[in-house]
């Protein structure tokens, strides 16, 4: 199936800007909606000349869906937060917004969907990210049957906010915390090869309706992780366990900044292991074979490293 045209919502991301590098090489022309037409500047050098697109969109204008969406073959919403700014702000992106953007695209007769979800997208599970991540998989598929649902593990590749996070952490705190004892267990997944998914189920008539669980090559555990981050950029730190108890307390202390480390809600998530389930189906079924952590983390980390030596400044 030839795709002419997309709308990216959530393009600028960490994960969207890797979408779109990969988009731009089917020629497709491809509409980014912002509330800030400068962060698309970056995307523009991906494509040709006009190819990528910023749309002014402030996030929760709904009735300029139509014009977003109109005369294109696929729309593909990344939109997501792992934290709320404001209360309700999971409600209004995740749980609502989904459906909302599906509904329109359904009218316009766009060809496809794909909604952006996560690993651990459940209605039951303790935590409100989860819970909204599901009913956004749900609101999507009421309004649009043959959407594609992809649900990512923790995503690395460079600017990440798993490994590069406790990578300068490490750099000022003589110690990384075990949140839950380090034993919630993750598939962590190459950027790139969620970027390749993406693309993938964008022209394959076969994924139409499917959900896919996208998860690298191993499991980890999280205490497994923070040793491996800890072993590639030479660096000696106490890992200590966390009570739940006393970890609650510092993410409602947290929660205070404008940018938390941290929230309750993240700790609920953490009680469960987000990990590939075993009948579903994922990257291997879209001919797609995992890149090992290994092969790409130890570049980017480079600069966190404690023998990397600044270069002289000029």
């Amino acid at each position: 199936m030839a795709i002419n045209a997309v709308t990216v919502f959530g393009g600028t991301g960490f994960v969207g800007r890797q979408i779109i590098r990969r988009l731009a090489q089917t020629g497709a022309a491809i509409r980014v909606p912002t509330r800030n037409a400068d962060r698309v500047l970056p995307l523009r050098p991906m494509g040709e000349v006009g190819q990528i697109v910023a749309l002014q969109w402030d996030g929760r204008n709904l009735s300029a869906l139509e014009k977003l969406v109109g005369d294109v073959d696929c729309v593909i919403n990344l939109i997501g937060i792992l934290a709320e700014r404001r209360a309700g702000d999971f409600q209004s992106l995740q749980a609502k917004l989904p459906g909302h953007i599906a509904s329109v695209a359904m009218r316009q007769k766009v060809g496809h969907f794909i909604q952006m979800s996560a690993i651990g997208a459940d209605a039951n599970s303790p935590s409100e990210y989860a819970q909204t991540k599901a009913a956004g998989e749900q609101s999507v598929l009421e309004a649009f049957p043959s959407a594609t649902i992809l649900r990512p593990s923790i995503i690395f590749g460079p600017g990440d906010g798993f490994f590069s996070l406790f990578a300068n952490m490490s750099r000022f705190s003589p110690m990384l915390p075990l949140i839950a004892g380090g034993h919630t267990k993750f598939q962590p997944v190459y950027v790139g090869d969620v970027a390749e998914a993406t693309s993938k189920v964008m022209v394959e008539v076969n994924s139409r309706g499917q959900t896919f669980e996208l998860g690298g090559p191993k499991v980890y555990s999280f205490q497994e992780l923070l040793r491996y981050t800890l072993t590639v950029i030479d660096r000696r730190r106490l890992l200590i366990p966390i009570p739940m108890g006393i970890a609650r307390l510092q993410a409602r202390l947290a929660e205070m900044l404008p940018n938390p480390p941290l929230t309750r809600d993240q700790l609920r998530l953490l009680q469960r292991d987000n990990v590939v389930s075993s009948d579903a189906k994922g990257l291997e079924d879209l001919m797609i074979r995992p890149t090992p952590l290994e092969l790409v983390v130890p570049e980017y980390l480079s600069p966190y490293s404690a023998l990397a030596i600044k270069a002289p400044i000029v």
